[in-house]
């Protein structure tokens, strides 16, 4: 969630900072800060709200300096006001600190620190861990020590990026727990810190990614990786390919617009070398997934939050249907508290855009701990979830700006397809024909998205349509039910209207008794196997008086004289039907967004990458 941005070198740090905390503002924050070493002594910059604030602010009052650290907040101790907005710094006023993450034991260091005489300038538990360095540098440790002595105190999953006055050719950050990524960019007698890869991928693409419980001393000439006991680490950096243009809006207006029309991009390349047509067989590698493995498989838990879990409840439909492996969806931050049944014939498959969710990592954590085989569905490369599982898949989309995930949700569904035809040819459990049939459907998907896409106007009529209601119910059935869940999360994300997702056949058992002229009813109605009985739904809605918005199969004339509005799409082949029946809802939701005004990529209360509970 919080961005984090840190600079060491020849260079004037408050620019590149604060272009750092830019392209991280789609992690989501309510306040923005930097500090910068200038002429011997800390100078802090402040504010509340957006970036643009903090920007104006240091154009009033320039900083420059050539080592610094700022940040972007999301509130979780304390109001969203400059009071409580990071960098902080101590009473010495020679230590600065930014941080993510929560530390769960503040109230009781609070306490202790107080009883000691210390004033606190903040309601965040951040001041703590500054607090805490200062008493340890007043003990006679360094920097580094004195940063060692407070990690170890502190609990929780956090990370801490910390400088001195004092040793002004330094800076300090670890990682503690899963919270959130901590990458260490390599220059040329200069070095970067930050929180994610477009932070600093304008100035470098050699980055080394810390592991939980581990601590990095950077200096201008490189840096020194230690684990927070003291051992010293071989960390070699790793070039990452990413080109910074794919984080720039380009001809759109907003990255979710972008993101959505990158699909067909971002579904291609999760194909990538992993689908061999002439063979008809899928390759993942990474999986580290052999024979002898898939026929021990008895039981697939699939762990995940908000849009990927809707990702993963298709993917129970997909793996159950073509495999015949018994699957299980857990939302994550419920999985590891209802103790699981849980073996080493089990596998625990997480997925996660950013692979720093803490409860996702939380629930991983809880599978290894019962003997589970681990795998994750990641976009993130080098992230958490994907350096801790047995075996990864690469979403490949690129980075995802926009806080309401779109290529995210989608690439997802397309590598459990593909991962439901590999489990199901290494266990003999699918004939030649019917695998190759399956991999074959795969060509068809980025240009049956692109077909849906070339329709946005016609979405975009609808949105006009549909941009002041209150409220909307969202119905589907089969392997098209979490489609509904998903179509109305992102309607009530980005333009805060209340929306439901239900399966069809559950209306009549409550959500009929609040449809009426005045609550539409979007329903999934593409030509697969609950095609007849979502006939049926759309006709008991009309009968209410509820406008009805149809998602619906070209020349399907029977849904088009019931429905008020269809959003059309080309025939696909039924499993892989999600990919393709999400596309006009996700523009949809976005252009009513627009059409309301509202802040599209970065909505309230939400961010890009949750690292907390």
């Amino acid at each position: 969630m919080c961005g984090i941005v840190g600079y060491i070198g020849p260079r004037d740090a408050t620019p590149i900072i604060l272009s750092g905390l830019k392209r991280l503002e789609y992690r989501g924050y309510d306040s923005a800060g930097v500090a910068v070493l200038q002429n011997g002594n800390i100078e802090v910059r402040r504010e509340a709200g957006k970036l643009s604030r903090l920007t104006e602010l240091v154009g009033k009052s320039p900083i420059s300096g050539h080592i610094g650290i700022g940040h972007t907040r999301w509130a979780t101790h304390g109001a969203p006001n400059q009071q409580n907005a990071h960098p902080h710094t101590g009473h010495t006023g020679k230590v600065v600190v930014v941080h993510n993450g929560i530390v769960e034991n503040f109230l009781e260091l609070r306490d202790e620190l107080s009883s000691e005489g210390v004033d606190f300038a903040s309601d965040t538990d951040t001041e703590t861990i500054v607090h805490l360095v200062e008493h340890y540098l007043a003990s006679g440790l360094n920097l580094t020590e004195a940063a060692r002595a407070t990690f170890k105190q502190i609990k929780g999953a956090n990370v801490i990026v910390l400088m001195s006055a004092d040793e002004p050719d330094k800076i300090v950050t670890a990682r503690i727990g899963n919270a959130g990524g901590v990458v260490i960019g390599f220059g040329e007698d200069e070095m970067f810190a930050a929180s994610d890869i477009p932070a600093i991928l304008e100035h470098t693409r050699e980055v080394v990614f810390l592991e939980s419980h581990q601590m990095a001393i950077i200096s201008r000439s490189g840096a020194d990786f230690q684990t927070l006991n003291g051992d010293k680490l071989r960390l070699r950096p790793q070039t990452i390919a990413w080109d910074p243009v794919a984080a720039e809006k380009g001809e759109y207006r907003h990255f979710m617009q972008k993101e959505i029309h990158e699909q067909v991009r971002s579904l291609t390349d999760t194909l990538a070398g992993r689908v061999d047509f002439d063979e008809g067989r899928i390759r993942l590698p990474q999986l580290n997934l052999t024979p002898e493995l898939a026929e021990r498989i008895q039981k697939i838990y699939i762990v995940a939050c908000g849009t990927a879990a809707y990702a993963g409840m298709v993917g129970k439909y997909l793996i159950e249907k073509i495999t015949r492996i018994p699957v299980e969806i857990d939302i994550a931050s419920e999985f590891r508290y209802r103790d699981p049944i849980v073996d080493e014939n089990t596998v625990v498959l997480a997925i996660s855009q950013s692979g720093e969710t803490a409860d996702t990592l939380a629930a991983m954590e809880e599978g290894r701990k019962k003997g589970a085989v681990l795998w994750s569905i990641v976009n993130a490369i080098g992230s958490q979830a994907m350096r801790i599982a047995d075996g990864s898949i690469s979403m490949q989309t690129g980075p995802e700006i926009g806080v309401a995930s779109t290529k995210a949700f989608t690439a997802p569904i397309v590598d459990l397809y593909m991962l439901a035809i590999l489990l199901a040819d290494l266990r003999g459990t699918i004939d030649e024909a019917s695998r190759r049939q399956l991999v074959a459907d795969l060509r068809l998907v980025p240009d049956l998205v692109g077909q849906t896409l070339a329709r946005e106007d016609e979405i975009e009529k609808v949105a006009h349509a549909l941009k002041d209601i209150k409220g909307c119910l969202y119905l589907g059935r089969g392997i098209n039910m979490p489609i509904a869940y998903e179509g109305a999360l992102k309607l009530k994300e980005i333009s805060y209207i209340h929306a439901e997702g239900y399966p069809a056949g559950e209306m009549k058992h409550g959500p009929i008794a609040l449809i009426d002229e005045e609550m539409p009813v979007v329903c999934l109605a593409p030509k697969d196997p609950w095609h007849e009985k979502m006939i049926s739904q759309i006709q008991q809605a009309k009968a209410r008086g509820g406008p009805v918005i149809a998602v619906a199969t070209d020349g399907d004339q029977l849904v088009a004289d019931m429905a008020n509005h269809v959003l059309w799409i080309p025939e696909t082949p039924w499993l892989l039907s999600p990919v393709i029946t999400v596309i006009p809802l996700q523009v949809l939701a976005y252009h009513i967004a627009s059409l309301r005004g509202l802040d599209v990529d970065q909505p309230r209360n939400l961010a890009k990458s949750v690292t907390v509970e």
